[in-house]
C-alpha cells in the first residue's frame, strides 16, 4: 500500500462514485482514493474471482500512446521504428510484436535495476502504425512517463490518456459475461488487444490481467465508465473487487508487485524475470545495463526471488527475515499473507542462490520466533490464462 496522503491531494478515478455507492472501503493508494474491499470482504472477493468473475477499478494505472514524431514508410517500417526506440529502454522483444499483441516488459535503469514493469502493445488497427500503447503502474507513472519522454525526445512523443478509465474483469466466467456485452471478445487470445464499440464509444479490450485467471482489461472513456461497469455488475456472476483481493490473487499467481518484490535495486535476473528478456535482445545486448544483466545470466546473481510456504498457519509479512539452518539471515520476505485458494500462508522473497531450490528448508523470524518454512514453486495455484 502507498503511504497515506492528505485527502485534498488525492485523486479520484472515473468510477470513484460507484465504488462508494457499492460500499467500498476507500483508502489512499498511489495518490488515489481507492476501494480496498467491499462489504463481502477480501476473502469472499478473492474466492468469487477464482470461481466466477470479479470487476476491478484499475483506472489509477498510467495509460499512454507512444507515437513517432515523424512517421513515414509502410506499416511494418513504422512499427520497427517506434519499437526500436522503446527497445533502448526495455529488454523485451517489441519489434517482433504482431498487430494486436501485448508484451510484458521492464523499464530499466543504467545499473540494470527495474524502474517499473509495464505492458507494451502494438495496436491492431493499421491506422495506429508507428504507435505503441503503454500501461504502467500507478505509483510510478509520472516518473515513468517523464523518463520515457526525456529519453526519446525529438523522436517520439507520449500522449497520456488522462480521460480514460481502465476496468479489469477477471475470472473463469469473465469471457462469458463480457461476450454478452461486447460480442467477439471470447474469440480473443491471451495477451492480445482489439478495438470494440459500445454506446458509440471506442473501447480497447485486452485479454490480460494480473490475477492468474482468464480475463480482460478494458480501456474506455471515463464518462461512460460507470454505466459500462453497471452493465457488467448486473450479471449475477460479477462482483466488485477491491485492492485487498487483487493483492492476494496476484500473490497466489506468483506475480510481482512493484515497489515490493521488484524495484530499482532489483535486476530481472534476481527477480526471476529473465523470461521477459527477448532472445534477440540477449544476443544484441543493446538494452540498459545489458552487460550487467547478461553477466548475471551467465555467472549467476547474488540473490534470487523465490516462493516461500510457511509450514504452519502464521503468515509471513513483508520485511520478515529469512534465516538458514544455522540461524544466519539469508534474505527477506517481500510479499506475504494468507492465500484463500491455497487455504494457507504464502509468500515470496529473496534468498541466496544456493537456497533457491524448491523444497529447501528455511526459517522465518516472526515476532521473535523462528518458524519453519520451505522454498515452494510458483505460482502457488495453476494459472488459467486463455491460450487456444
Amino acid at each position: 500500500m502507498a503511504e497515506p496522503a492528505a485527502a485534498e491531494h488525492l485523486k479520484r478515478t472515473p468510477i470513484y462514485a460507484l465504488n462508494v455507492e457499492l460500499g467500498g472501503k476507500i483508502v489512499p493508494f498511489a495518490g488515489y482514493e481507492m476501494p480496498v474491499q467491499f462489504p463481502q470482504g477480501i476473502l469472499k472477493e478473492h474466492l468469487h474471482t477464482r470461481a466466477a468473475a470479479g470487476l476491478f477499478d484499475v483506472s489509477h494505472m498510467g495509460q499512454a500512446f507512444l507515437r513517432l514524431e515523424n512517421a513515414s514508410g509502410d506499416v511494418d517500417t513504422r512499427h520497427d521504428a517506434i519499437a526500436g526506440l522503446i527497445e533502448t529502454l526495455v529488454p523485451g522483444e517489441i519489434k517482433g510484436l504482431k498487430p494486436g499483441q501485448i508484451r510484458y516488459t521492464l523499464l530499466l535503469n543504467d545499473q540494470g535495476g527495474i524502474r517499473d514493469d509495464l505492458m507494451v502493445t502494438r495496436p491492431a488497427d493499421p491506422k495506429f502504425a508507428g504507435t505503441l500503447f503503454l500501461v504502467v503502474n500507478a505509483g510510478t507513472k509520472d516518473a515513468d512517463f517523464a523518463h520515457i519522454a526525456a529519453k526519446l525526445k525529438g523522436r517520439a512523443r507520449l500522449d497520456r490518456l488522462e480521460d480514460q478509465a481502465l476496468i479489469a474483469l477477471q475470472g473463469p466466467k469473465a469471457a462469458k459475461v463480457l461476450e454478452r456485452v461486447l460480442p467477439g471478445v471470447a474469440a480473443m487470445s491471451f495477451m492480445t488487444i482489439a478495438p470494440f464499440t459500445w454506446e458509440r464509444a471506442q473501447l480497447f479490450v485486452s485479454r490480460s490481467g494480473y490475477t492468474g485467471e482468464d480475463g480482460y482489461e478494458i480501456t474506455l472513456p471515463g464518462n461512460i465508465a460507470v454505466p459500462f461497469a453497471r452493465v457488467l455488475l448486473a450479471d449475477n456472476d460479477v462482483a466488485p473487487i477491491g485492492l485487498g483481493a487483487r493483492d492476494s490473487l496476484r500473490l497466489e499467481a506468483g506475480l510481482c508487485l512493484y515497489g515490493h518484490d521488484i524495484d530499482e535495486t532489483t535486476t530481472p535476473v534476481e527477480a526471476n524475470l529473465t523470461w521477459a528478456i527477448g532472445k534477440r535482445r540477449k544476443m544484441e545486448k543493446n538494452f540498459p545495463a545489458a552487460d550487467i544483466i547478461m553477466g548475471q545470466l551467465f555467472d549467476g546473481a547474488k540473490r534470487l526471488r523465490v516462493g516461500v510456504k510457511p509450514d504452519g498457519r502464521a503468515p509471513a509479512r513483508e520485511g520478515t527475515e529469512i534465516v538458514d539452518a544455522n540461524g544466519a539471515i539469508v534474505g527477506r520476505i517481500t510479499s506475504g499473507g494468507f492465500g484463500p485458494s491455497v487455504n494457507g500462508p504464502i509468500a515470496m522473497g529473496y534468498v541466496r542462490p544456493d537456497l533457491a531450490k524448491d523444497g529447501t528448508p528455511l526459517g522465518l523470524v516472526v515476532r521473535g520466533q523462528t518458524l519453519p518454512a520451505r522454498v515452494a514453486p510458483m505460482p502457488f495455484i495453476p494459472k488459467r490464462f486463455h491460450k487456444p
